[in-house]
């Protein structure tokens, strides 16, 4: 089937420049395009790049003195930093740039040499020069641009800048990388408005935050597939190997900020050890419902959790919702039981038995339900199912992300420090999990209905 484009806005954007009216065509065009211009027309299309870079890679307006890009993988962010020191350097013939990173090595072969660094992107008239020995990079106006490490924190003790890019800050280690970013920002003091970009793929780490929490800053969020130029094999094979939703998925491919709770009962890295792909065949399975207190509160944490004919228990869904009446979300409880099979639906009476019962039998749930009351706070509940995981009893099946968040907020003697108020969906995740693998162990009042 041939590819089919506005004709009516082909006409009225003729007044636009030839890049402009490139991207108006659909990609298999303006690729049979790409292919027949000649080598002086390639060129020429790669020095605007500002015309066909994705939004990401666009320097923010206003007045920031720091533009931290903290993206996935393959989002574009060499190429982002590499442009705007590159235009920079041909604005400002008297420009002195720092270029850090987190060793000379990773400058060197990245963020200078690599695919997307300054030499790439130097237009064919302009004639970069980079002497390795010293470290320095000789744009043709006159700019010039210095290799830095964190490594080495004391070099930058002294030299002073108009703007400095930092690649892959995460990456900078310790008290090192600290002193590294505070002797360059007390050295970026050349120039009127003085700047620095950051390019990195995000970590828990102190000087992340640090930097996150500074006055002036610009942020640019981004994920792997928000990057229209990168190929759709490449996209796909990194879904396909890292599971949608894991921390090294959103971390590294979704460029979140996972954050790691002293004392929590679950880690990042227990519940990474504890995912699989497929489930196997199940015994039975329950359903989990923390209901909030009202309408406007909490979410209702829903969750389904089987046990397999292994004897270990495996968490299917997170079918949670938030905001909504009491009957809709008693129907969301019925539509999770339905779709995975339940035998059962255990649910916190603790918020009113009463209402509890008669939401869920307007639902017209078809199994049983039992009401459970808590007698201690969610993180004393959460202890012993915080052991299945350790004796490797408990899997997950896929990622959830919301949830995971809420179990690494939970802190072992009490305490809760992950998102929203209160940790409905992990308790859920609770009552469904004491429900399959430990009640027979667990005394306590139970009322039928």
């Amino acid at each position: 089937m041939s590819e089919q484009f506005d004709a009516k806005a082909f006409v009225a954007a003729a007044e636009l420049s030839p890049v402009e009216q490139l991207l108006l065509l659909p990609p298999g065009l303006q690729l049979k395009i790409l292919w027949e211009l000649t080598g002086a027309q390639r060129r020429e299309l790669n020095t605007r790049w500002w015309r066909w870079a994705h939004d990401g890679q666009r320097a923010p307006e206003g007045d920031w003195r720091i533009w931290l890009i903290r993206a996935g993988r393959g989002f574009g962010k060499t190429r982002a930093g590499a442009e705007w020191i590159s235009a920079i350097a041909r604005a400002m013939p008297e420009a002195r740039i720092a270029l850090v990173g987190a060793t000379a090595e990773d400058v060197r072969r990245v963020m200078i040499e690599g695919a997307s660094g300054l030499l790439a992107v130097a237009r064919d008239n302009e004639v970069v020069r980079w002497f390795v020995s010293p470290g320095e990079v000789q744009f043709p106006s006159g700019a010039r641009a210095f290799v830095y490490s964190a490594e080495a924190p004391e070099a930058l003790r002294g030299p002073e800048h108009h703007v400095a890019w930092c690649d892959e800050l995460a990456k900078w280690r310790g008290a090192g990388g600290e002193a590294a970013w505070d002797n360059l920002m007390m050295g970026l003091r050349l120039g009127e408005q003085p700047r620095v970009i950051v390019t990195t793929t995000p970590r828990p780490v102190k000087l992340m935050r640090r930097v996150m929490a500074m006055p002036r800053v610009e942020e640019t969020r981004g994920r792997t597939r928000d990057n229209p130029h990168l190929p759709a094999s490449f996209v796909e094979a990194m879904f396909e190997q890292y599971t949608a939703g894991s921390r090294i998925a959103r971390q590294e491919l979704d460029g979140e900020l996972i954050d790691q709770v002293e004392g929590a009962l679950w880690t990042r890295g227990l519940i990474e050890a504890q995912r699989v792909k497929k489930a196997p065949k199940m015994r039975r399975v329950v359903v989990g419902v923390d209901p909030p207190a009202g309408v406007d509160g909490d979410a209702c944490g829903i969750v389904a959790v089987g046990l397999g004919l292994d004897g270990h228990a495996y968490l299917l869904e997170d079918a949670s919702v938030a905001g909504v009446s009491p009957e809709r979300w008693a129907r969301a409880v019925a539509r999770c039981a339905a779709r995975r099979k339940a035998d059962r639906v255990v649910a916190e009476a603790n918020q009113g038995g009463a209402m509890v019962k008669s939401v869920l039998n307007a639902a017209d749930l078809r199994l049983p339900v039992r009401l459970v009351h808590a007698r201690q706070g969610k993180s004393a509940r959460a202890e012993p199912v915080a052991a299945l995981y350790e004796n490797k009893r408990a899997w997950h099946v896929g990622g959830f992300a919301a949830l995971e968040d809420e179990m690494c907020g939970l802190q072992a003697g009490g305490g809760y420090q992950g998102p929203g108020r209160s940790p409905d969906r992990a308790d859920a995740l609770v009552w469904a999990m004491t429900e399959l693998m430990l009640r027979r162990y667990l005394p306590a009042r139970v009322v039928g209905l």
